[in-house]
């Protein structure tokens, strides 16, 4: 049985992955956090990904790496760097150090998230990051790229969207995917035979999709779940899209955020039709459904 190192393990996704991928693989957890719920087929190492240190510690006698590691959404640039960017390298080198050619990336749909909606985009376009966590992946990617050229490293790299139960707004109806669906996109990641660099994208079977996920159908993947089922809910709920920034980009509100404070992307672009706001609206207040008290989730 493949011994899996996970960094980043003690967050949502890996807290998903962990009940997904359990008796398939030996499970080396990692994280500046402790994990004290350990279940059979688990051990945890708690590491800093921005101690070079630390990772060549834990990535030593792994068969392959899941770095779901470093900082979660946008922040300040301080942050980014320490966590996304010298964190990402430090485990990258140490792996590489450590002879582990196997290596999936967890990217973000946030590294082109200033693509339209009314876009359909693969794997093949033009990074187009919508923030400084969005530029930290495109780093992550290029990273991966030359230690794949350079040094024969085996990189897989998934632009994930959400990963939830269900998708907890209109948007989430393009990018969410299933634990059950993650998990067999890294499965793939893991065990497919013939890697050098490839990106895919980390969605479920989506009808609103923004992404042509051919790249990962063509390496194997068939995903299970489908956010459409959830799409009647959401969009009584939410209504159709406005014409904020943050309805336009793929991105969303990443496009309007730098590091908790507004951007100067400002306005409509001349392209998108101006609506007309009434002079007073009352809120209602939507009734708690399964889908409405997911929005504790993390931004993805």
């Amino acid at each position: 049985m493949k011994t899996i190192l996970m960094t980043g393990a003690a967050g949502r996704i890996g807290t998903f992955l962990r009940l997904e991928l359990a008796g398939k693989y030996k499970l080396r957890l990692s994280d500046i956090k402790p994990i004290r719920n350990l279940h059979p087929g688990e051990t945890f190492m708690r590491a800093d990904i921005s101690k070079l240190a630390d990772m060549l510690r834990v990535t030593k006698g792994v068969d392959a790496i899941v770095h779901f590691g470093g900082q979660s959404g946008e922040h300040d640039w301080d942050h980014i760097l320490s966590a996304n960017i010298i964190g990402f390298y430090n485990a990258l080198e140490a792996a590489r150090r450590n002879g582990v050619k196997r290596f999936l990336v967890a990217t973000s749909n946030h590294a082109v998230g200033f693509y339209r909606c009314d876009q359909t985009i693969d794997h093949r376009v033009y990074p187009k990051p919508d923030s400084r966590y969005g530029v930290s992946k495109v780093f992550n990617e290029a990273l991966a790229s030359l230690y794949a050229d350079r040094y024969g490293m085996e990189m897989f790299c998934m632009r994930i969207g959400n990963v939830n139960q269900a998708p907890i707004d209109r948007r989430r109806l393009a990018i969410w995917i299933s634990g059950r669906d993650m998990a067999q996109l890294v499965t793939i990641g893991i065990e497919h035979p013939k890697l050098h660099f490839e990106i895919v994208y980390g969605i479920s079977d989506n009808a609103r999709a923004w992404f042509d996920n051919a790249n990962a159908r063509r390496l194997g993947y068939r995903p299970q779940d489908r956010s459409e089922t959830y799409a009647k809910e959401i969009l009584t709920r939410d209504g159709p899209a406005g014409t904020s920034p943050a309805d336009i980009y793929q991105g969303g509100g990443h496009c309007m955020s730098e590091g908790g404070t507004r951007s100067r992307l400002a306005g409509v672009p001349d392209s998108a039709p101006k609506k007309k706001r009434p002079a007073s609206r009352s809120k209602k207040v939507a009734p708690k459904t399964p889908v409405a008290s997911a929005r504790k989730a993390r931004r993805s």
